[in-house]
């Protein structure tokens, strides 16, 4: 767990003041780190690869019926966990290949072009599986390369709110930088740089190169952000990330029918 008690070094001497403030956003989440790549189990947590899939699960298409591609599975045995998140089940994340890797611009929930599938009890006994899967190669657009797979590793970790998550706006209020006159925009950059919200993740604040898409009278939770990362040859656009949201009362209630599917660059 990082440790938040000391004001960081890099923020302006004029946000001293503020700093119990943000302590109050403090929020634990999961950071998630891929591996080498490497032959990857049905059941393992992974980007890219062959996913798990129980014999008589259709494979997930896109609206012309072609198959979609397999982006992620995070299986929640293998984290720490994190409430309200469920602490089993395997969740994947399914992209099409087009300019838009399946997201819908103006609906983010609409699954045509992707696809979220939760699998509350997985069969653990390779028999009950579809092992005949084959991962196609024949893709132009995606952000990865789905032939190869990278296994992926969980730790607990904390962290306070970014100017990028919606949050912090609710919490400092929109008008928060102007009372630096002048250096407003210094400052603000300053703390763009020193508390960032990048990488790969479950839970906690979500970082963007543009706009969170949210809406605070509709509050979502990061589900899964998923980072461009250079290891992984993986790049949404130009150096963009992607990110799924849900409800709380859907993550309790395990279903994964209303994800918010976005991703941005820049």
């Amino acid at each position: 767990m990082e440790n938040f008690s000391l004001f960081p070094p890099s923020f302006p001497p004029e946000l001293t003041p503020f700093w119990e403030k943000w302590l109050a956003t403090r929020q634990s989440y999961v950071r998630i780190r891929a591996q080498a790549e490497r032959p990857t189990s049905w059941w393992e947590s992974k980007v890219g690869g062959l996913p798990y899939l129980p014999k008589g699960t259709p494979y997930p298409t896109a609206s012309d019926g072609r198959p979609l591609f397999f982006l992620t599975q995070l299986n929640f045995a293998d984290m720490p966990a994190l409430a309200p998140f469920p602490t089993s089940g395997i969740v994947q994340f399914y992209i099409n290949d087009d300019d838009l890797y399946g997201m819908d611009f103006d609906n983010g929930e609409n699954q045509a072009n992707f696809r979220t599938l939760y699998f509350p009890a997985p069969l653990l006994e390779e028999k009950d599986l579809q092992t005949d899967l084959q991962v196609a190669t024949d893709y132009d657009l995606l952000p990865h390369q789905p032939e190869h797979s990278y296994p992926l590793t969980f730790e607990r970790a904390e962290e306070v709110a970014p100017i990028t998550d919606y949050r912090f706006w609710q919490h400092f209020g929109h008008d928060f930088f102007l009372q630096f006159g002048e250096r407003e925009w210094e400052i603000q950059d300053a703390v763009g740089r020193a508390l960032r919200s990048d990488g790969h993740k479950v839970g906690g604040y979500a970082y963007f190169t543009q706009d969170d898409p949210r809406r605070p009278e509709d509050p979502m939770l990061l589900l899964f952000q998923l980072d461009s990362d250079e290891g992984m040859d993986l790049m949404w656009g130009d150096m963009g990330v992607g990110h799924f949201f849900i409800r709380e009362q859907d993550l309790i209630a395990k279903r994964f029918d209303r994800v918010l599917y976005d991703w941005d660059c820049l």
